[in-house]
């Protein structure tokens, strides 16, 4: 069994790389900087939702002139 052993161990030593793309699998190089990256997206996540409610406004605003000129061609 230790050929067998010996070769499957050569073949995951080889293939590991792909197989960590392949299955999307995590290293400790990528969980290094993960609490920096986590918050980075929560600040990205809060611009977002400024945005939205910003743009919400705007478009309750056009909508609401929309129908005020809508109704002053009547």
């Amino acid at each position: 069994m230790i050929g067998i052993d010996n070769y499957l161990g050569g073949y995951l030593d080889r293939r590991m790389k792909y197989m960590i793309e392949e299955w999307s699998l995590g290293t400790y190089r990528d969980l290094g900087d993960l609490e920096v990256r986590l918050k980075d997206l929560e600040e990205e996540i809060q611009e977002l939702d400024k945005f939205e409610m910003e743009a919400d406004a705007k478009l309750t605003d056009l909508e609401k002139r929309i129908e005020r000129i809508r109704e002053v061609k009547r």
